[in-house]
């Protein structure tokens, strides 16, 4: 029988702080790799997008298999704990070794080279994640405590994705210069510098949380093929609904941070862009940290989550909506800019916590119609379709770059901004992209959705029914 204790303090923070340095690693690939290979080293933005989102398709064979793989697994240390370490230690340094592409590689030798570690990133992140997350409903109680452990962890994810967001850009150029870098090649040092540095915070978050987390209970997961596993996620139509939902918000994100770099360097302020792209970064990131440990909680007191959840798309429509009229009405002036970072930022901040506990709910509603709980099944499609975004925003992206002619002469510095129709093709898909993708989930979210609050205590009334008649 599971221990009723609550989480302490100690495993709380355990559990937040490991998320933090998870999300670091996640947002300096998420962000940066398209930017790094592509402006720095000068691998083309065709290429680069197909490769990112070729690793995602690899990634729809490899999440899966590893969710099967934590399932089966049975140590003196849990099941989950091994997988976190290993993981984590792997990913840090194929991380290091990513941000690190030897200046004398050019042409096929360079592209490769980005492919081959890219794609072992993603292999070893899926090690770490999905035990990660599928920890949250084998330790935690249905309902508040399942919720709060969620909001807490998906907050503090924010917090570790606000950090490379507000930081990388200053850190890197600071790191660059401070080991020789000259104008010509001080990014391409300060990007591996900055990735063994934040290798290093994630190997030491993540022995924190193995440390102090242990699993309350060994939940009864019965062993399942792959064509079992596939057939009990198709069969939960919840769970797919929420796939859906992951994938639209987090592509929406995902191609407007990857645009937002270009726009501020070759567009809005060339000759001052890191200054304003680092302001504008560190209020959305403080807007997105602020949202999931404040604003949330705040509005779970007056909402439910479903309210919060049609909230939040509002605000996003109308950050988007701001920030497009900005682009080409305003210049130089990036104190407007941050209206539309707080809309956004808050909104996806307040989204991920949202949707965390939704995807928890669905572990509970595919064990009523399952008869069984697949934590790590449902979880590792989280891990999947998180990285499938950020693979397909990076292929959008990518193609976005290619189509607008938007490059750097890697001989020189910037020194000025892009032709006007390349301005153009990057304020229009930097927004309209992002909101048609945004509408695309909310429908299908609407439409599929059913649970609600009294559906949950519809579910956990008859799952405490079942193991009533058991004992």
């Amino acid at each position: 029988m599971q221990d009723k204790r609550s989480l302490t303090g100690k495993e709380k923070f355990a559990y937040g702080i490991g998320a933090v340095g998870k999300d670091m690693v996640y947002m300096l690939s998420a962000s940066y790799i398209l930017y790094y290979y592509q402006d720095i080293m000068g691998v083309s933005a065709a290429a680069m997008g197909a490769i990112l989102l070729i690793a995602r398709v690899f990634d729809a064979f490899n999440d899966p298999i590893m969710g099967v793989v934590v399932a089966k697994t049975r140590t003196k240390w849990g099941k989950f704990r091994p997988w976190l370490m290993i993981g984590t230690v792997t990913n840090a340094v194929i991380l290091f070794v990513m941000f690190s592409a030897p200046p004398s590689l050019d042409g096929a030798g360079l592209t490769a080279y980005a492919a081959i570690f890219y794609i072992l990133w993603g292999v070893t992140y899926t090690m770490m994640d999905i035990p990660y997350w599928s920890m949250v409903p084998a330790f935690t109680e249905s309902g508040k405590e399942r919720e709060d452990l969620s909001a807490l962890a998906r907050s503090c994810a924010g917090v570790g994705s606000a950090i490379i967001s507000i930081i990388t850009v200053k850190a890197v150029s600071a790191l660059g210069h401070a080991f020789g870098g000259d104008e010509t090649n001080y990014e391409r040092i300060g990007y591996s510098k900055m990735a063994l540095v934040v290798a290093l915070i994630f190997i030491v978050f993540i022995t924190i949380t193995c440390v102090f987390i242990k699993e309350k209970s060994t939940v009864d997961m019965e062993t399942v093929s792959i064509g079992d596993m596939f057939k009990a996620l198709i069969s939960n139509d919840q769970a797919i609904t929420m796939v859906i939902a992951i994938v639209m918000v987090n592509t929406a994100l995902y191609v407007t941070s990857n645009l937002v770099i270009y726009f501020f360097k070759y567009d809005f302020s060339p000759a001052n862009w890191e200054d304003n792209y680092t302001l504008f970064n560190v209020a959305g990131g403080g807007f997105q940290i602020l949202a999931m440990m404040l604003f949330f909680p705040l509005l779970r007191k007056f909402m439910n989550t479903m309210k919060i959840f049609y909230t939040c798309f509002i605000m996003a429509f109308a950050g988007y909506g701001v920030l497009l009229i900005e682009a080409f009405v305003l210049k130089d002036n990036v104190y407007f800019l941050l209206v539309p970072a707080f809309l956004i930022m808050s909104a996806i901040g307040m989204l991920n916590v949202v949707i965390t506990v939704f995807l928890a709910n669905t572990v509970d509603y595919g064990e009523l119609r399952n008869h069984r709980r697949d934590e790590s099944v449902i979880f590792s499609m989280q891990t999947f379709v998180v990285k499938l975004a950020s693979g397909v925003a990076a292929f959008v992206a990518g193609i976005v770059l290619q189509v607008c002619n938007i490059s750097k002469d890697t001989e020189a510095a910037v020194s000025g901004e892009i032709a006007a129709g390349s301005r153009m093709g990057l304020r229009m898909s930097m927004t309209i992209i992002p909101i048609v993708v945004l509408i695309v989930g909310l429908v299908i979210f609407a439409r599929k959705y059913i649970l609600t609050d009294e559906k949950l205590a519809e579910i956990t009334a008859e799952l405490d029914r079942r193991k009533n008649e058991k004992i």
